[in-house]
């Protein structure tokens, strides 16, 4: 069976690499054209794009998929099934019924709930405690498609979005694997979304990063682990700007509190309770967290336990300049 595999991060690499190494027949990969990445802006070629041509599978990169070209590149391979992971386009329905078998996606969530680009990151910001992988049978709309098969993946309550998505990646490309023999044979009946239920993941927008210190830590904490990895979660620190990479609600959140309560009174959200032994923690909404991992503004990343005595017990972090 001629496939044409659609994907772009590292989870479409990881599901590609199954299918590849389970034999099955990757005759062409579409992924989204090389983007400059990083300060020097360096055009990076993306993980699906790297992986394809290690395994010498030609590889199509278009702007669009909505023009003659797309549509004649890909007819010209004769796919029996296109399968298409994180690739971040949708499909036109031509494109759709071009396959034998149609055209099969791997969706890092439990549809109908996270249609949409950024599933992973907002069940972490969510504070969802499980999440999960779908396969789903293509149609025109955003991940609307029927369910063929779908399995669950527990969201640890110290987990970062990046090391979420290798779990899914890896769940996905299993469950794939188990699916498509049996929905080639028939063996599997597609069952269709419940729109009622429907929830939308939108993309990460730069403004998401921006902490307020009057939410819960543990939201703030969920903000932090979803965002790491973009746009980074941040606040300011004597006029700059101060990105937080990694932080947890703190064990000893009572101590810290009642230590600082003892000598200065109640804290406003914001405030610095302790700063030193390498213990960073801010008073939020209702107990302390504790900031494991932080950058100032220009500066490098820090580990807590080499920067905690720069702050200041007592001083807030301010608010974004207008």
């Amino acid at each position: 069976m001629r496939i044409v595999f659609m994907g772009t991060p590292e989870l479409a690499a990881t599901v590609l690499e199954k299918l590849v190494s389970e034999k099955y027949d990757v005759v062409l990969c579409v992924t989204q054209p090389d983007k400059p990445v990083g300060r020097k802006m360096v055009l990076t070629a993306p993980p699906a794009k790297v992986k394809a041509q290690e395994f010498g599978i030609p590889v199509y990169q278009p702007s669009t998929l909505r023009n003659e070209e797309a549509m004649e590149t890909i007819s010209s391979y004769s796919p029996d099934m296109i399968v298409t992971a994180a690739y971040g386009k949708i499909l036109p329905k031509e494109m759709l019924d071009l396959p034998k078998y149609g055209c099969i996606n791997v969706h890092g969530s439990l549809l109908p709930k996270y249609r949409g680009a950024a599933p992973v990151q907002w069940a972490i910001l969510n504070l969802d405690e499980v999440t999960g992988v779908t396969i789903m049978k293509m149609d025109p709309g955003m991940d609307t498609g029927d369910i063929l098969t779908s399995c669950e993946v527990k969201i640890d309550e110290r987990v970062h979005t990046p090391e979420l998505m290798d779990r899914l990646a890896k769940a996905g490309a299993d469950l794939l694997i188990e699916t498509l023999p049996k929905y080639i044979n028939g063996e599997i009946t597609p069952v269709p979304q419940n729109n009622d239920e429907a929830t939308m993941s939108p993309p990460i927008t730069k403004e998401q990063g921006e902490i307020s210190w009057n939410r819960t830590a543990r939201e703030i904490c969920a903000q932090v682990r979803a965002l790491s990895q973009w746009p980074g979660a941040s606040t300011f620190w004597k006029g700059g700007k101060l990105k937080i990479y990694d932080a947890m609600v703190s064990p000893d959140g009572e101590s810290i509190l009642a230590n600082y309560t003892s000598a200065n009174g109640e804290p406003a959200p914001g405030t610095v309770l302790a700063a030193k032994k390498g213990i960073l923690a801010v008073m939020c909404k209702d107990q302390p967290l504790q900031l494991l991992e932080v950058q100032p503004a220009s500066g490098k990343r820090m580990k807590a336990i080499d920067c905690a005595h720069n702050f200041e017990v007592g001083r807030s972090m301010e608010e974004a300049p207008q």
